[in-house]
């Protein structure tokens, strides 16, 4: 890891301190659906919330690799504080793409906290020099314990056709259904957030088509900061931070609960020295190895392009889309071979790892990181056809 003026070292150093309390905490998330504010609490002690504050409010600013890797780290210990982690820092970025003005609000005390709905299921009326907010947005993570909302809208443009920007709205303006009732991360409350003609200041407001391609202006930190990454490569950089961070905590619980145990109508009274056993740990291992290696590859892309002050081609966003994809499908399988390998007691409620399962099957089936769609995207690029989407 870098060590950065901002002190990522240190951030990391703290939450590595932490894995025991968060991994502790896990039975009483899923239950409670919703982590922890004690979770939040020591989150934001140990700078956190700070990763993506640009500099100049007393933030982080820290490099994409070095938040991932932070993140990974949460997520190792914990799957559903380790993804709203995930969901707050890497959503805290994208107001540094806004008006100046609305920087000044957002990371005012050089902490963030944003939760995010990116489909488009609200309204944007025209109001009194700013807008109207109406409008539903569902499976919004960390919704109970964020400061803002960042929430996708139609907006009717001049010639009557809508088309999507993203608003930035405190919470505190917001309604949150409780309606996360689900088999997998439980623990990240997603609950539905609602808006009803919620005020929003036009410095507030951007184009979604601005965010994606890079172009937002009005503000100071445009250019070759290192900072200013691609959207869509950036998002599934720091989403597959969380799947391979599961994946390394699910195999450190696989080996953890080894020891002593036997093969149940075998001969094998010590599992470990079952070559099926040896087998699939070691498959475990070189898919995580493998997808952690793939991941260098575009978060040196992405650092590449943001220190240059350019932006990814489309080929190059298409990739980052497939070989995310790829590293989390391998995360997914490294995990679903270890969950088989357990044994039938791994699945009873208090044995961790098959909350590591469950949790990670349910969050592959998110629609940005879904394996299938990536390698359609990717597969077109690689045979010169055009990615026939806009999330690039």
């Amino acid at each position: 890891m870098t060590t950065t003026e901002g002190g990522t070292a240190t951030v990391f150093d703290e939450v590595a301190g932490l894995a025991g309390q968060f991994r502790e905490s896990g039975a009483s998330a899923e239950e409670r659906r919703w982590i922890p504010e004690e979770n939040i609490d020591l989150l934001e002690k140990a700078g956190v919330f700070r990763l993506n504050v640009p500099a100049r409010f007393g933030g982080i600013e820290a490099p994409v690799a070095d938040q991932v890797r932070i993140l990974s780290e949460i997520s190792r210990a914990d799957t559903a504080t380790g993804w709203v982690a995930m969901i707050y820092v890497s959503s805290s970025w994208v107001p540094s793409l806004f008006p100046d003005e609305a920087q000044k609000e957002v990371y005012a005390d050089g902490s963030a906290r944003v939760s995010t709905g990116f489909t488009p299921t609200g309204t944007l009326t025209a109001e009194d020099g700013g807008y109207s907010l109406s409008g539903s947005w569902k499976w919004i993570s960390g919704a109970r314990g964020a400061g803002w909302g960042l929430l996708a809208a139609l907006l009717t443009g001049p010639d009557g056709t809508p088309v999507p920007h993203a608003a930035l709205v405190p919470f505190s303006e917001l309604t949150i259904a409780d309606d996360w009732h689900t088999s997998a991360a439980a623990g990240t409350g997603s609950s539905t957030v609602s808006a009803d003609g919620v005020k929003v200041p036009a410095h507030r407001v951007i184009s979604l088509l601005d965010v994606l391609a890079g172009t937002t202006g009005d503000r100071s930190n445009t250019g070759a900061t290192g900072r200013n990454y691609a959207f869509i490569p950036f998002f599934m950089a720091q989403g597959s931070a969380a799947y391979l961070g599961i994946a390394r905590g699910a195999y450190e619980l696989f080996l953890e609960r080894l020891p002593g145990r036997g093969i149940t109508y075998t001969s094998w009274t010590d599992q470990s020295q079952s070559p099926l056993t040896q087998i699939q740990v070691a498959t475990a291992a070189n898919r995580i190895a493998a997808a952690e290696a793939l991941q260098e590859t575009w978060l040196r892309d992405l650092q590449r392009h943001a220190d240059a002050g350019t932006l990814p081609s489309v080929a190059e966003r298409a990739e980052a889309r497939g070989k995310a994809a790829f590293a989390i499908q391998l995360a997914k399988e490294a995990v679903e071979g270890l969950f088989e390998a357990a044994g039938a007691s791994v699945i009873m409620r208090d044995v961790p790892l098959q909350r590591f399962h469950r949790d990670i099957q349910g969050l592959a089936l998110h629609a940005l990181f879904a394996f299938n769609t990536n390698q359609e995207v990717h597969g077109r690029s690689l045979l010169g056809l055009a990615p026939d989407t806009p999330f690039l």
